[in-house]
């Protein structure tokens, strides 16, 4: 399984000769990235916001790419062919699993206004070797989920989970490696000195890629 880390939690998981695009937003996009998000097999959207469904390059790309996620992604937008799916829906695509899973935005007052998300799935990829989940913005809650490989955001803010729970979430969701992801918001900027001390304290193996950066789990 090969993972490309793109701006904030946009992830490209290449596996089993499948391309699989999580969450293409519009934070730091740059024009080249229009070639690679062009070649995939599927993408997935875990929420309605921008920094998550870029709408604009999404309406460009190939008609034959299969674009996932919830009706409310589905309602705010309405030019893209969105396949629905909630949680608890299993998608297949050849010999890879995919799990849609639940997930829970956290709210603060900055949301007011048509910004709140009411509906948010995360994703879990399995091929068969490695599971690799990633669980959109989200606040902590209890679960049974496990992977191998975690895709969490760590900024807290009241909007996902900080780097304390994110570090216990990767204890309970078994992960070998964990990737932070939802970094590239100047309004919400990541403490790496609190990320480090955490993940380290509660002896989490995890590894800050740079966007563009990627990297093969065997």
């Amino acid at each position: 399984m090969k993972i490309t880390k793109f701006p904030q939690s946009c992830l490209l998981v290449e596996t089993k000769g499948k391309k699989i695009l999580i969450d293409p937003g519009t934070l730091k996009y740059k024009e080249e990235y229009f070639e690679i998000w062009n070649k995939v097999d599927i993408i997935l959207i875990t929420h309605k916001h921008p920094d998550h469904c870029n709408t604009e390059v999404l309406e460009k790309l190939n008609e034959d790419i299969r674009i996932y996620s919830t009706k409310e992604v589905f309602e705010a937008n309405k030019t893209l062919n969105i396949n629905i799916v909630k949680e608890n829906d299993v998608t297949q695509l050849d010999n890879i699993k995919i799990e849609v899973v639940h997930a829970i935005h956290g709210y603060q007052p900055l949301l007011k206004g048509g910004k709140e998300v009411y509906e948010n799935v995360g994703y879990i990829i399995d091929d068969g070797e490695n599971r690799l989940y990633a669980t959109s913005d989200t606040i902590c809650f209890k679960n049974e989920y496990k992977a191998d490989i975690l895709c969490i955001p760590v900024t807290g803010h009241g909007l996902t989970m900080s780097a304390f729970e994110a570090a216990l979430y990767a204890k309970e969701v078994g992960a070998v490696l964990t990737i932070p992801i939802h970094m590239d918001n100047p309004a919400f900027p990541p403490d790496f000195k609190f990320i480090e001390e955490m993940f380290n304290k509660y002896e989490v193996e995890y590894e800050i890629l740079e966007n563009d950066e990627t990297i093969e789990i065997e």
